[in-house]
C-alpha cells in the first residue's frame, strides 16, 4: 500500500495581497517567495493537477495549522506519539499492546510514516533474535509541549462540549419530534 508523502512546507510567508485562484503561490512557491504568483507556464498547462495544487496551496496560506494537523493529528499518528513519548523507547509488540485497537499493519504504516516525517526513529539491533526499537526523534519530543497543552485544555473544556453536543441533540430531537407530528 502506497504511503502518503508529506507535503508540507517548513514555513509558509504569508503572501502581499490576498490569494486568488488566479494568483495563489504552489506550496513551494509560498516558502521560496512571499508574493511570487503563481507561474503560467507548463504547470499551469497541466490543467487537473495544478488546480489541485492551486486549492491546496489556498487551504494551507488560509489555515497554516492544516499541514501540521495532517501530520500529527491522523487517526493513530496521536497515539502512536503520545505513547511513545509517555512510555519512552518500545518495541513493536510493546507499542501494539498499549494501543491494542491498532492493527499490526496500521501501525508498521503509521510508524514508516512517523519515520519518514522524522518523528520518529527506528532502532535495529541485530541480535538473535533481531530486535527493532522505536522511540521518538528530537523532533518528535519538540511536540511534547503541545500535547500537553492539548491535554490541558480537553480536560478544561471537555465537559462543555459535551454538555453542547446533549444540548444540541435535544433540540435536534425536539425539531424532528414536532415536524414528524
Amino acid at each position: 500500500m502506497p504511503r502518503r508523502p508529506a507535503s508540507t512546507p517548513s514555513k509558509a510567508a504569508a503572501p502581499s495581497k490576498a490569494p486568488t485562484a488566479s494568483n495563489a503561490p504552489t506550496t513551494s512557491e509560498a516558502v521560496a517567495s512571499s508574493d511570487a504568483p503563481a507561474s503560467s507556464g507548463a504547470a499551469a498547462s497541466d490543467g487537473a493537477s495544478s488546480d489541485a495544487a492551486r486549492a491546496t496551496s489556498e487551504a494551507v496560506l488560509a489555515c497554516p495549522v492544516s499541514p501540521v494537523g495532517d501530520i500529527i493529528f491522523s487517526r493513530w499518528t496521536t497515539p502512536i506519539l503520545w505513547t511513545l513519548g509517555h512510555h519512552g523507547t518500545l518495541r513493536f509488540n510493546a507499542l501494539q499492546r498499549l494501543i491494542p485497537e491498532i492493527t499490526p499493519k496500521i501501525l508498521t504504516s503509521r510508524l514508516r510514516q512517523l519515520e519518514r516525517d522524522g518523528l520518529v526513529e527506528r532502532t535495529y539491533h541485530p541480535d538473535i533474535p533481531p530486535r527493532v526499537e522505536y522511540a521518538l526523534s528530537d523532533l518528535g519530543h519538540t511536540l511534547t509541549p503541545v500535547f500537553r497543552t492539548l491535554t490541558a485544555w480537553g480536560e478544561d473544556h471537555l465537559a462543555r462540549v459535551e454538555a453542547a453536543r446533549r444540548a444540541y441533540d435535544a433540540a435536534r430531537a425536539e425539531e424532528d419530534a414536532w415536524a414528524e407530528g
